[in-house]
């Protein structure tokens, strides 16, 4: 555990991480700077609750000489590494860790962390539900929206942290290592941000760094990048699957899901795949990894079948929204992706109307084109990515340019007939209309809710 008495610490970002961090780095008694590119006028609802704990703020841009000044910098997952400032001062050999690797140093007790391209939050959640019910100590955090250093002080020797962790928080750790490290999928995504898929995996891979002999690896056998990092881990590799039978770990059979410990242990029935209350294939991947995890930790089948079967699907998840005039709205806001894009496509036999874009991420959208012919009665597009993807999807399905939700929400209400589906599964990030996918996902309920019946 790291001495933080009197260090001076800079915090760059102040995104709800950055704001734990800073508050929790001055509390552990460092002298605590703050810097964000955001102006002091966006900054209103933070700087007076640092300002009064002693933290000094830097708005408007960062500073190289704040960046020198330093013992510690701590980077919150939206700041790039390839910032000049923080290309200096890895140049001068000052430390640069996420709040992620602040938070691992001090948290106690054991770590299950999950990570992937998606499914994350609603497996981390799903894994605190089946924790929680075992009667286990369970705090969950990361990614899914309770900063981890927000956990530390609720944390003991008898507790599980569960963390969503993603790629933009695993390339900043250095000593975090969880016991249960668990990879849904790796597919392209971020690649405006990791400059390539190579890139991008090894951030992945990052979950599984400091893993021993003693520690665990839950992978999914059917994609090609978990089982290339299945051989670059020392931990001991489960493995899920709806297609195929796996040595250890969770697969489907004759309509049940099954578990078995090892090569040599029975097989063990945990619950029909009927009774598994999420919509959609990818949700069967996701409860196979947590059933692995959650017996990884001890928890019994029984207790895994009814914290699974109580389960409610998480917002802005393939969340089902309402139906008007025979026509069902689902919220998948969380697909800003085209892999979570062609899931949520998935998810349905056909009659869609989908409401795609916002701020590209770099992937190409071209690889939609079989599922749209197959299930999709129109797209609409909206944000800056539309222009990119009316001219890689074009002559597919008919496209309607929308340029805002509320016009695309409109616009496929007045379209679908009933029987049909409405979807939000944008392929893109929120970043150009909206302040992230929560935002965008309820203002589609909201335009929704406003709708004729």
């Amino acid at each position: 555990m790291m001495d933080l008495k009197n260090k001076k610490v800079l915090v760059v970002g102040l995104g709800k991480s950055g704001l734990a961090a800073a508050l929790f780095l001055r509390r552990r008694g460092a002298q605590v700077t703050v810097s964000d590119v955001r102006s002091a006028d966006q900054l209103t609802k933070e700087i007076p609750t640092l300002i009064e704990q002693g933290i000094m703020v830097e708005a408007g841009g960062h500073g190289l000489l704040t960046f020198r000044r330093q013992d510690l910098i701590v980077v919150s997952p939206g700041v790039p590494l390839d910032t000049p400032e923080l290309a200096q001062v890895k140049h001068f050999g000052l430390p640069v860790i996420g709040e992620l690797e602040l938070a691992a140093r001090f948290l106690k007790g054991k770590i299950l962390a999950v990570t992937g391209s998606n499914g994350k939050t609603t497996t981390t959640a799903l894994l605190g539900e089946i924790l929680t019910s075992a009667g286990l100590s369970t705090l969950v955090g990361g990614n899914i929206g309770v900063p981890v250093v927000s956990l530390i002080d609720a944390s003991s020797d008898e507790s599980w942290s569960v963390l969503e962790v993603s790629s933009f928080q695993l390339e900043t750790t250095d000593e975090f290592h969880p016991s249960i490290a668990v990879i849904l999928n790796i597919t392209p995504d971020h690649l405006d941000r990791h400059g390539s898929f190579e890139n991008y995996c090894a951030a992945k891979e990052r979950i599984f760094a400091r893993q021993n002999a003693n520690d665990c690896l839950v992978l999914n056998a059917g994609n090609e990048p978990c089982i290339a990092a299945a051989k670059r881990s020392k931990a001991k590799a489960y493995w899920f699957s709806i297609e195929n039978a796996v040595a250890q770990g969770a697969w489907v059979e004759d309509g049940q899901l099954v578990y078995r410990s090892g090569k040599e242990a029975a097989t063990e029935r945990v619950m029909p795949l009927s009774a598994i209350p999420l919509k959609g294939a990818h949700n069967v991947e996701n409860v196979l990894a947590a059933v692995v995890a959650a017996r990884l930790a001890g928890v019994t089948d029984d207790v895994i079948r009814r914290a699974i079967e109580s389960f409610k699907a998480v917002e802005h998840r393939l969340e089902f929204v309402a139906t008007r005039n025979g026509v069902e709205f689902y919220n998948d806001s969380k697909a800003t992706n085209v892999d979570a894009t062609s899931k949520a496509i998935a998810a349905f036999s056909g009659g869609i109307h989908l409401i795609l874009g916002g701020k590209d991420k770099g992937s190409p959208y071209t690889v939609l084109a079989d599922l749209l012919r197959e299930r999709v009665r129109a797209v609409y597009t909206i944000g800056v990515a539309a222009e990119k993807i009316e001219s890689q999807l074009r002559g597919v399905v008919p496209i309607h340019s929308c340029i805002t939700l509320e016009k695309a929400v409109a616009a496929a209400a007045s379209a679908a007939r009933p029987g049909e589906v409405v979807l939000l599964a944008p392929a893109c990030s929120s970043y150009d209309q909206f302040e992230n996918y929560e935002q965008r996902g309820s203002a589609f309920k909201q335009f929704v809710k406003g709708l004729r019946d």
